[in-house]
């Protein structure tokens, strides 16, 4: 009796040290967000050989028209280095954690997407790659990675939803 005491409380203790304030979906586990500030993402993204681009030219979290990684997921970041990666494309990233984006608990505002400006290179590895699982509510194409990430095509650009940072 005791040790099953012991491990409850232990087992609680770390839920509360380890994932406050992260939300539990039936699919997918939480996991202990570290957040970067934009100079953090962007000197990532800049080792990494991607770029981005806002068409405010600015990167205010505050402004739509600015495109700002201020509290982006680290797992999040890591994930466009893992594209990039993979696939060997060009990347520019056209949407981060700023202001104007859909909301909710998975959302650019808390860190879990990105969107990517499109080209054929991009495009062509995601359709030959990850695996095509039907429309988005509204209407957008979308496709799952490996690791569980989802691509969804908005038309002039990927919004890309990420789970987790894909194989880092």
């Amino acid at each position: 009796m005791k040790f099953r005491s012991v491990l409850s409380a232990l087992v609680l203790a770390l839920g509360v040290l380890f994932a406050p304030g992260v939300g539990l979906t039936a699919s997918h586990d939480a996991y202990a967000v570290t957040k970067l500030t934009h100079a953090q993402a962007t000197t990532m993204f800049r080792n990494a050989g991607i770029t981005w681009s806002s068409s405010g030219g600015c990167s205010n979290r505050n402004n739509a028209t600015c495109t700002s990684f201020d509290q982006l997921n680290q797992p999040t970041a890591q994930g466009a280095v893992t594209l990039k990666g993979a696939t060997g494309c060009a990347l520019n990233i056209t949407g981060g954690t700023e202001t104007g984006h859909a909301s909710g608990t998975y959302s650019h505002w808390n860190g879990y997407k990105l969107d990517y400006g499109k080209n054929s290179c991009v495009t062509n590895y995601i359709h030959g790659v990850f695996t095509y699982i039907g429309l988005r509510g509204d209407g957008a194409p979308q496709y799952r990675s490996g690791s569980g990430n989802i691509y969804a095509d908005e038309g002039n650009h990927w919004d890309v939803l990420y789970y987790n940072c894909g194989g880092c």
